[in-house]
Order: structure tokens, then C-alpha cells, then sequence
């Protein structure tokens, strides 16, 4: 395991903080968002709003728009949620040069309940005109994930998980284009994409197929908006059978972004994997990845529903 991805995002501001310059808001969760690093170590560049996060995105839309850099910082629920018309009409409207750094999305963030697991904020933002999203699924990817958004001149969303994730990548620099994915495992017979906590589950499944004698690529698929429709076609093409992965709602999402690029060019059989359009509900974070069918086993069994469905002899 290495650190959380919202841990590695507050490290990563602070360390960034002196090769770039940027403001840091956040909005009295900065222990939770990790935001604190940098407050702690940059406190003339840092401002905490107070349980107000509505007023966090139209101030750091006001601070953007006299040329400074913001990471405005929140839960997803508050953030795409309760501020969703602030980020539209002061941020995305206006294309500023505000990142929304959120914590604690998907349903895979333990006891905090269906009232606080946020499964619509990829939707949300997405729909978003000038905005970026993005959702990085290790330590690693994170730091290079926060600088990549730091060099996108406009709006980008940022989305990241509250407990520890597995590594996918080795320590060290990512190779991290916005709107290019990662192909982590390349595969002939299908292709996972996955985002954030997925990937990992992804790559155990694809191991698993490897036992069953089939071939799965693994692709990172980090940014969300803009999709990386070529690399989606080249693979849908290739192998004919596609499955998405994702802590968020099977709508809106990493699963209808892919849904859209195929349905203007249909190549391939498609599976999503997600939160089927369900709130979430209370538990550890093992019990949730089983109750709403998001282990490596059901990404395992969607390749496999994939596979037969392209060639009834697999």
C-alpha cells in the first residue's frame, strides 16, 4: 500500500508550492483534505474559509480573476455538490484558473454514508464546458496528476480517495498526459478501462483472466474529460471487448464517457462496472467493495460477459 491519494495531493501542493505560484483554499476540512501541509508551510498563500463552500469556490473564482492560481479544496459531496452552481457560473462559465481539489469520492470511503459518498461528481463536472477532470489512482500518479493540472490553463476537477491504494506505478516520475491514457497491461482478447481505486482491482483481474488463458490490457484512463478516444479505439478495435471500471455511479461517468466514443464508432462489445445508480450506504471499506460489486472478481466476471458475448466460443 502507499499513502491515500488525498494524502499525496497535500504533499504534493506543499512540495510544488515552491516551484509554482498558487494559492491553497480550503473549506475547515484541511486535516481531511490534507490541504493543512501547505497552510502550515505557506501561510500568507493560504485561506480557510470556514464550512462555507459555496463562498470558497466564488472567492477563489474572485482571486483567479486578478491572475492568481487557486486549489480551492473540499469533500466531492460539498464541492461538486453543494457548490455545483458556484463552479459553474464563477469557475467553468468564466474558464478560470481554479482547481478543484476533491476529497473522499466513490462510495469506497468507508462509514460516512450514502449522504456523504459522492457518486455523481465525475458526471457533474464532465458536463461542465472549459472543465478538466481528472481522478488519479496512486501516491505516484497523484504528485504527477497535481502538476499536469497545475500547467492546464482553466478549470480542472480533481478527484481522490480517502484510504490508502495499492501502487500501481513505480515510485518516481508518471508519465502523466492530460487526455492521454496509461496503458498499464497491454492484452488481445479485452480491455479494462478503469480510474482511481479501480485500477488496482483491474490489474488483479486481469491476472486472474491470465489463469483462464486470456489476454487483458489494463489502461489507466486518468483523465476523464478530455477522453483519450483514440486509444479507445484503438483497443476496442483490437480486442473487441471493452469493460470500464469505476467508484461512481454506471451513469455519467468513466463507463458513459467510453459508451459515447463507441456509440459513434462501434468496434466493440461493452461492459461497465460501477455503482449501479444506487446511493451509498455505511460500512468498511471491504464490506462496500463487495455489497456494490466492485472487487476484482466483478471486473474479473464483466471480461469475461465481455469475451463470450464478441465470440460465443470464449
Amino acid at each position: 500500500m502507499s499513502l491515500s491519494t488525498r494524502e499525496a495531493y497535500g504533499i504534493a501542493i506543499e512540495s510544488l508550492g515552491d516551484k509554482y505560484d498558487f494559492w491553497v483554499m480550503d473549506a475547515d476540512l484541511s486535516k481531511a483534505t490534507m490541504t493543512h501541509l501547505f497552510g502550515e508551510k505557506f501561510p500568507d498563500r493560504f485561506v480557510n474559509m470556514g464550512i462555507s463552500e459555496s463562498d470558497l469556490m466564488t472567492t477563489a473564482a474572485g482571486i483567479a480573476s486578478c491572475g492568481q492560481m487557486v486549489f480551492a479544496s473540499t469533500f466531492a459531496i460539498f464541492a461538486a455538490g453543494r457548490a455545483f452552481e458556484q463552479i459553474r457560473n464563477s469557475i467553468a462559465y468564466t474558464g478560470l484558473n481554479v482547481k478543484i481539489a476533491a476529497t473522499h469520492g466513490g462510495v469506497l470511503i468507508g462509514e460516512d454514508g450514502g449522504s456523504h459518498q459522492c457518486i455523481e461528481d465525475i458526471s457533474l463536472m464532465r458536463t461542465l464546458p472549459n472543465m478538466t477532470v481528472i481522478a488519479p489512482c496512486d501516491e505516484a500518479s497523484t504528485f504527477s496528476a497535481v502538476e499536469a493540472a497545475v500547467k492546464v490553463s482553466g478549470p480542472v476537477y480533481l478527484r481522490f480517495g480517502r484510504f490508502p491504494a495499492e501502487n500501481v506505478y513505480t515510485e518516481g516520475h508518471v508519465p502523466f498526459v492530460v487526455g492521454k491514457g496509461n496503458v498499464i497491461e497491454d492484452g488481445d482478447d479485452v480491455v479494462i478501462f478503469a480510474i482511481g481505486d479501480m485500477v488496482s482491482n483491474a490489474i488483479k483481474a486481469a491476472g486472474m483472466l491470465a489463469a483462464d488463458g486470456l489476454s487483458a490490457a489494463v489502461i489507466d484512463m486518468h483523465t476523464i474529460k478530455p477522453i483519450d478516444k483514440e486509444l479507445i479505439l484503438e483497443y476496442a478495435f483490437k480486442t473487441g471487448a471493452v469493460v470500464t471500471a469505476e467508484d461512481h455511479n454506471i451513469i455519467g461517468g468513466l463507463g458513459s464517457a467510453v459508451a459515447e466514443v463507441l456509440a459513434e464508432n462501434p468496434h466493440a462489445v461493452l461492459r461497465r462496472l460501477g455503482v449501479k445508480d444506487t446511493f451509498g450506504r455505511s460500512g468498511k471499506r471491504k464490506d462496500l467493495e463487495e455489497y456494490f460489486g466492485l472487487t476484482s472478481k466483478d471486473i474479473y466476471e464483466k471480461c469475461r460477459d465481455a469475451i463470450a458475448s464478441k465470440n460465443p466460443n470464449k
